[in-house]
């Protein structure tokens, strides 16, 4: 993702600084896109090319009622069409790739063949779809028998033309300048006109979704933004301001499976801003690995390792390199949603679980709760733990990555509260991460059985029944839950969705409504 330089409309009268300053502040608050000073004519162009698409015809109007509006997903959509561009193409920054092809992927596969043959990989910011693109074409190279294999790539975008196009599949011979043509010829139909389409078998390995870095909640099982084995934001954090780059990588480091990388572009390289992770020394590029235990140290590699040195970092837009990152300790401070606070059992190694597992450090909590379910065997006195300490146990193991022992430890949080719709849930989840989509929509069944108005049920129902293309049921449970989100205020909490409030889910339904008709 870019920022655009549109050439049109040429405005009619200039906008002043301050407010120039105002809608930048917005707009980095809204989407995480920050213009510095010296593109703000830029900033203004682009404004001015969507007054029309809202109806004004005074751009001066427009400028201010973006300052004091709530801006809903849709406008945020049509504000990001105008102001970024797509500047990408298949293999592009090819050191990373190879990185990926050469030993992230192949010690990911070995590691996994025959015992939990899945793999997790999100394309954050993909634009226009050829990233995510030339990672199933890697995977299909990897992988002779990637029909045996679950694989998920999520790809995510801010800009719904994006989104658009990199669902069609269709490209011109412009985004093939850094590919082989072997790639072109294996993987690519070619149609009329210097056209190309990407094969079904490699498009159905991706699926393209509507996300704001800078705002939406992540990782989250309603957004499939979690347990990941890697992530690629490359080309996309240079354009945030400095809170929503620190956020994002906060919610990068929660999002990944302990072991798990994130790349980011050369440009992007930062050791302060990183600090959380280890960064890993490979021929031509720095990766970034969540290894808890070692965490800001130089990772003992089989490849030359070292610290991403500052003096390999290009100024970032709207941030100084040397901006601190917000330390893990921090997450702690996070707050607990309130309806999580009312439910939960008042057991302080609960709570010192629940503390870790907001940091992402998911492998102690695991160790807590374990110890805890041990001495409680053992006959040590006190309270026992609780079915949602059973589940959160679970919910640690499934961030991990860890679905057997997830899907077990669930099926006991499930036996000690059979009446907790919120432990049918996370079981489906588990199903559904493990390719039994049947047994995970029984599940849903289930939790929507004992609690009708649970709407993360609803909505993960919906799409379901949406990917067996069962329009019926599908358009059924997202009116259901549209029709519930009606109740809670815009910015509640929605229980379940680890952070999506009702606002952002009731506007992800209705965008996902617009193309489908039984919505």
């Amino acid at each position: 993702m870019q920022l655009k330089k549109p050439e049109e409309p040429e405005l009619g009268s200039p906008i002043s600084e301050d407010l120039l300053s105002q809608v930048n502040q917005k707009l980095t608050a809204e989407m995480g896109l920050y213009f510095p000073k010296e593109r703000w004519g830029d900033l203004a162009r682009g404004i001015a090319a969507a007054a029309s698409e809202f109806d004004f015809q005074n751009i001066e109007c427009f400028f201010r009622w973006i300052v004091l509006s709530e801006l809903t997903r849709n406008q945020i959509k049509t504000l990001a069409s105008h102001l970024t561009v797509g500047e990408t193409y298949f293999f592009r920054e090819s050191k990373s790739l190879e990185i990926l092809e050469e030993h992230i992927l192949p010690e990911l596969i070995r590691s996994r063949r025959g015992i939990d043959q899945r793999l997790r990989i999100w394309s954050a910011g993909c634009c226009t779809g050829e990233e995510p693109y030339t990672i199933a074409i890697l995977l299909d190279r990897l992988l002779p028998d990637i029909k045996d294999w679950q694989v998920t790539i999520t790809a995510t975008d801010i800009n719904p033309s994006f989104l658009k196009k990199a669902s069609d599949g269709v490209y011109s011979e412009w985004s093939f300048r850094e590919t082989p043509s072997r790639i072109k010829e294996r993987y690519f139909k070619n149609r009329k006109r210097d056209q190309f389409e990407v094969f079904p078998n490699i498009k159905r390995m991706v699926t393209f979704s509507y996300l704001n870095l800078a705002e939406d909640a992540h990782p989250s099982p309603l957004s499939n933004t979690g347990a990941m084995d890697v992530i690629l934001c490359r080309n996309v954090l240079m354009y945030f301001g400095a809170n929503q780059v620190n956020r994002a990588i906060q919610n990068f480091y929660k999002s990944l499976v302990e072991g798990g990388w994130l790349a980011v572009s050369p440009s992007e390289i930062s050791s302060t801003l990183f600090s959380q992770f280890v960064s890993v020394s490979f021929p031509g590029a720095y990766l970034y690995k969540k290894d808890s235990a070692r965490r800001r140290k130089v990772e003992a590699h089989p490849y030359e390792a070292g610290e991403a040195s500052d003096s390999l970092q290009l100024p970032l837009n709207g941030f100084a390199p040397s901006a601190p990152a917000v330390p893990l300790s921090k997450a702690s401070e996070i707050t607990v949603p309130s309806e999580t606070a009312t439910e939960q059992p008042q057991s302080t190694p609960y709570l010192e679980a629940l503390a870790l597992y907001e940091q992402a450090r998911y492998r102690d909590v695991v160790d807590q709760l374990l110890a805890w379910l041990s001495r409680h065997q053992a006959g040590s006195s006190g309270e026992g733990p609780s079915a949602k300490a059973i589940a959160l146990l679970a919910r640690a193991y499934a961030n991990q990555g860890l679905l057997v022992e997830a899907l077990e430890w669930c099926g006991k949080a499930i036996a000690a509260d059979k009446l907790d719709p919120g432990c049918h849930y996370l079981s489906a989840t588990i199903l559904q991460e493990q390719g039994q989509v049947e047994e995970a929509i029984k599940a849903l069944k289930r939790a929507l059985y004992l609690d009708h108005e649970f709407v993360p049920a609803h909505f993960a129902l919906a799409n379901l029944w949406l990917h067996k293309k069962n329009f019926v049921e599908s358009g059924k449970h997202f009116r259901n839950a549209l029709s519930l989100l009606r109740n809670y205020p815009q910015e509640a909490i929605l229980p379940g969705s680890e952070g999506i409030t009702a606002g952002k889910l009731a506007e992800i339904i209705s965008s996902m409504a617009e193309g489908t008709k039984s919505v």
